[in-house]
């Protein structure tokens, strides 16, 4: 049997209807009157990438932002059907939960949407207010829906550490998530981390507290393998069958292609970004100038070094030799096969057994997280 190569496609959709207080990415509230251009604009530059560097067809895409439900459902799918994929392709689309309704569902599924990503980070009003995100309280009914719609797979986004948030509050989210009616085949739990120039950032104090986080996380993989789910990355865990292909594709250091502003993309070792707001994304597009901001070009040892990063934080770990004979990493790793895969103390300690990884010459562990997918 051939096997499929995978190639990602990440189309960013900078547009919010109100911004979170912990909120560091390309987003823009007052942008929607962009909309239209803007869809063109990516359309422009899918089409683009197809004459000029020969795009492959895409085993995933993913619409990540921002907010993509915030553009109507027709809208998105237009965009959706310029992206050359596979039979098969795995797409994904991230929506708020005050957007869902039956009708835009019914849109994504038969325009070849079949994943969708909730975005609930928390089931707790008081936890939702400390984090200033909006929208959450149909979260339930948004749910549903989803269920009711056929969606196989599909994806609850969960926030550790939030504001007021009390150990009965994240335990409260996380039953009430993964049990019936929700039972998502897929869950993220991230900790919250405060990025520079947030409204979190100027508030010390709703910023959470590093022990608080470290045992909800150990108490959430607890809750979490006893529900069937296993982890696949440090803050994912699926059911068998159900792991985000786009995410794996990330972690396995695959190639992709970002359209839109803000949006990286990688090839080979080159990685590049472009534009980071929406007007000028949309004049360079529409101007025939490319829309890239700025670029890296890796060298062998600095691939091979991200490679090993990348794939610490996965469940199939490294190779056990990557890591050195040091004492310090007692309980931080065991050894499955020949592969060293993190323990649950390991994954919240991974920056600290990513720093033993032995690099080369002009290594250096990734700077930043890498396009986000559930």
């Amino acid at each position: 049997m051939i096997r499929t190569r995978t190639f990602g496609v990440y189309v960013h959709v900078p547009f919010c209807r109100l911004r979170c207080d912990y909120c560091a990415f390309a987003t823009y509230t007052d942008r929607d009157h962009l909309m239209d251009r803007y869809v063109a604009a990516c359309i422009a530059e899918v089409s683009r990438a197809r004459s000029d560097e020969g795009l492959p067809a895409a085993t995933s895409v993913y619409f990540g932002g921002g907010t993509p439900s915030r553009l109507p459902a027709d809208v998105l799918v237009e965009l959706l059907a310029a992206v050359p994929r596979t039979a098969g392709a795995e797409v994904t689309v991230e929506c708020n939960p005050e957007d869902v309704s039956p009708e835009r569902l019914a849109t994504y599924r038969a325009g070849g949407v079949n994943r969708i990503s909730l975005g609930v980070q928390s089931t707790a009003p008081n936890v939702l207010a400390g984090l200033g995100r909006h929208g959450s309280e149909r979260a339930g009914e948004a749910a549903a829906a989803v269920h009711d719609a056929g969606f196989d797979s599909w994806n609850v986004d969960l926030i550790i550490g939030g504001p007021g948030e009390s150990d009965r509050d994240w335990e409260r989210s996380l039953t009430g998530t993964i049990g019936p009616p929700w039972s998502p085949p897929h869950v993220s739990a991230y900790a919250l981390t405060v990025e520079p120039g947030t409204r979190l950032a100027a508030d010390p104090a709703r910023h959470p507290d590093d022990d608080t986080q470290a045992a909800r996380y150990e108490r959430t993989d607890e809750m979490l393998a006893a529900a069937g789910y296993r982890w696949e990355e440090i803050s994912s865990w699926a059911r068998p069958g159900h792991r985000c292909r786009h995410n794996r594709l990330y972690w396995d250091q695959g190639d992709y292609r970002g359209i839109g502003s803000g949006a990286h993309s990688h090839r080979a070792g080159r990685r590049w970004w472009n534009m980071r707001t929406p007007d000028r994304y949309i004049a360079a597009v529409t101007s025939g100038r490319v829309a890239a901001a700025g670029e890296e070009v890796l060298n062998p040892e600095q691939r091979r070094f991200e490679s090993l990063a990348l794939q610490l934080r996965t469940r199939s770990g490294v190779d056990w030799t990557a890591l050195p004979d040091d004492p310090d990493l007692a309980g931080l790793v065991h050894r499955v096969g020949d592969r060293a895969v993190l323990t649950v103390r390991g994954r919240l300690l991974a920056n600290q057994v990513t720093a033993r990884l032995v690099p080369g010459p002009g290594a250096r562990v990734p700077a930043g997280t890498l396009p986000p997918c559930a």
